[in-house]
């Protein structure tokens, strides 16, 4: 059994507020397509070494877009590719 300690209107624990998405989400005018799967962050990213890797399906084959720097320049790639 609870007792109520102070006496008023219930008022329930304030949210935490949500932490700022990692990556970026849009560069460019471009919308960068996020994965939670992806150890990236982004859908079509992957991390080759100490480069990273941008790659996309087209008609069932994998076409690599290509290599960069960084995993926004190899987002910013798939999302113009797509």
């Amino acid at each position: 059994v609870a007792y109520a300690r102070t006496v008023g209107e219930y008022q329930p624990p304030a949210q935490p507020a949500q932490p700022p998405p990692t990556g970026a989400t849009e560069v460019d005018g471009l919308r960068l397509h996020l994965s939670s799967i992806s150890s990236t962050g982004y859908k079509g990213v992957f991390k080759i070494g100490s480069r990273f890797k941008a790659q996309n399906r087209v008609d069932g084959r994998q076409v690599t877009i290509g290599y960069f720097d960084t995993a926004v320049e190899a987002a910013v790639a798939y999302a113009r590719a797509v």
